[in-house]
């Protein structure tokens, strides 16, 4: 009986990364650096957040982009005392988008504050000691277009910001999101093309998701392979959007895809992001959770990780 397509590619892949193994082993001592995006926690204090991550051995946080206004948002002087109380770092800080503040807006208001936002978020970004800073071309859980030319102005209007990331030596992350969730820019190839249009060194790299990857292209590792050295931050849940080991992700295929791009690098980050499968997921910025199931969701899906991380080196 011949393979399924599915099953001929992972087939192909695990002759690519046997060979890897065979012949580059010191390229597998170095495991994976692991993060957690934690706006998906909604309003639980930070520094339950990252005691929480702590205990479940992570050393990094993707913190939640939340300076919507000058007023608004973490406190330098205060997340860094948290972050170092419990020895974790800042990877990276993830935007956050809205219809009221986004690129691709028809709102000259709305474009400006988009602006404004992300100089917020740079800065902080900087002064925190993160790398890179997760950017949407459209706004997240818009899914009505207004008009044909939503690139166009996404691009002029980042454009504007490229010299503000390479003078705060932060890299500009493109996330490509679902279409269930966004009108522009879906897939790696789409993510690619819209970098190569607003063209500033500033923003050449790419935030993927394997949640919205499995929604938009053809097979997750494949489009890891397409984002190749781009590629510096990776989303994680299970094909179900909960925690690793809790749906049907290949998440063995994943690791080895990542392995044989060199991910295994410093400042590149596995960054899990379980928000869960409703409609609206941004709902969970401002819920008060549970904080058992915040704690089952975390050391669930890290012990996961770590699990098939050493079954695939192994």
């Amino acid at each position: 009986m011949s393979l399924q397509h599915v099953d001929a590619i992972r087939q192909t892949i695990d002759g690519r990364f046997t060979e890897f193994k065979t012949n580059h082993p010191e390229r597998l001592e170095r495991r994976m650096e692991m993060s957690w995006s934690n706006w998906g926690f909604g309003q639980e204090r930070l520094e339950v957040s990252v005691a929480r991550l702590a205990k479940a051995g992570l050393h990094y946080i993707e913190l939640h982009g939340n300076h919507y206004g000058p007023d608004l948002g973490y406190r330098l002087a205060e997340t860094a005392k948290i972050l170092a109380d419990d020895g974790v770092m800042a990877a990276g800080v993830c935007g956050m988008y809205s219809a009221e503040s986004e690129f691709a807006s028809t709102s000259y208001r709305a474009r400006q504050a988009a602006i404004d936002y992300t100089r917020r978020e740079i800065d902080f970004c900087h002064e925190i000691g993160g790398s890179y800073l997760l950017v949407v071309p459209a706004a997240a859980g818009r899914t009505k277009n207004y008009d044909d030319y939503e690139l166009h102005r996404s691009v002029e209007s980042l454009q504007r910001l490229g010299d503000d990331f390479v003078a705060a030596g932060i890299k500009g992350a493109v996330e490509p999101i679902r279409k269930a969730e966004t009108t522009i820019v879906h897939t790696v190839a789409e993510a690619v093309h819209y970098i190569e249009s607003v063209g500033h060194p500033g923003i050449q790299h790419i935030n993927g998701d394997v949640y919205h990857m499995q929604a938009e292209e053809p097979y997750v590792p494949d489009a890891i392979f397409e984002a190749g050295d781009r590629l510096l931050n990776l989303h994680m849940a299970d094909s179900n959007r909960a925690a690793l080991g809790k749906g049907s992700l290949d998440v063995d295929t994943v690791i080895k895809a990542l392995y044989l791009i060199g991910y295994n690098q410093p400042g590149h980050y596995v960054t899990p992001e379980p928000l869960g499968s409703a409609p609206d997921v941004y709902a969970a910025m401002h819920a008060l959770q549970d904080p058992k199931d915040l704690d089952d969701l975390v050391f669930t899906t890290v012990s996961y990780w770590r699990e098939r991380e050493d079954a695939v080196r192994a």
